[in-house]
């Protein structure tokens, strides 16, 4: 294993952009995935990161030496404590980091099934925790809108817990566009529609629209919808956020799927 003590070391100036900065993860093309649980649902799905970090700590640990025969002979990097604390982005460092490239799907196809499609959402908690569901309940293509949050943030990793190396994610796109070529039915959501979600059939292609956590779906992708549904909620409650609206829409969709075959 090689080691790095000093933080005047360019390869460790070169981690410590990567972790903290956006703008240098997306022109890399590389993501920095924080903790075992991530590095071990990359390793199952997507292969060997391009690096692996530890700190001297874990190093030591039982389940981090298993971890490490796992990737031989790749050779991880090992920090003292203190730098792995400044390069980790997380409140307590859990000693364990990778570095991969961040996948990049093909096209997105014409014949493209079931989908979330999301119009800007900006918490990466809702993000994560969105495309959780999505894997979960069996939907494999999800797409972001332009001023969406970056799917492959440190933030969104933690809280998609995985879930992304089983994805189709594609960002930047046009949803209109998207949406006016779909075949399958596009089901809007919005909180002030009469048709609940239970009543509309989801048991085919379906596009499932949310939108921001502010505003909603916007009024131009609300003309292209076969449908818009609403969740229904005890009096006095205005809305729902929008991963548990996700999750209710996904989950309802496997309802269905179930009581069909």
């Amino acid at each position: 294993m090689k080691s790095i003590s000093s933080a005047d070391n360019a390869r460790y100036k070169a981690m410590l952009k990567l972790a903290h900065s956006s703008r240098e993860r997306r022109k890399a093309g590389m993501s920095v995935l924080d903790g075992e649980h991530l590095i071990t649902a990359y390793l199952k799905h997507m292969g060997k990161p391009a690096q692996l970090v530890v700190s001297s700590t874990a190093s030591e640990r039982d389940g981090t030496q298993a971890l490490l025969r796992s990737l031989a002979p790749q050779t991880p990097l090992v920090l003292s404590d203190t730098l792995f604390g400044e390069l980790s982005t997380v409140e307590s460092p859990t000693g364990l980091m990778a570095i991969v490239p961040t996948p990049r799907p093909l096209a997105i196809p014409s014949c493209l099934g079931t989908c979330f499609m999301l119009e800007d959402i900006q918490d990466p908690g809702n993000l994560g925790s969105i495309l959780r569901s999505a894997a979960a309940s069996g939907i494999k293509s999800v797409l972001l809108s332009r001023n969406s949050v970056h799917a492959w943030s440190p933030r969104v990793l933690r809280a998609g817990m995985g879930a992304h190396f089983v994805l189709s994610i594609h960002e930047n796109v046009d949803l209109l566009e998207v949406a006016c070529a779909f075949r399958g039915k596009i089901i809007v959501t919005d909180g002030h529609a009469t048709r609940y979600i239970y009543d509309a059939d989801l048991t085919g292609d379906i596009a499932i629209v949310l939108g921001n956590e502010g505003s909603g779906v916007s009024g131009v992708l609300r003309t292209v919808a076969s449908e818009q549904v609403s969740i229904p909620m005890a009096a006095g409650i205005e809305s729902l956020n929008v991963a548990a609206a996700a999750a209710v829409c996904a989950f309802e969709r496997v309802r269905q799927l179930r009581h069909a075959t």
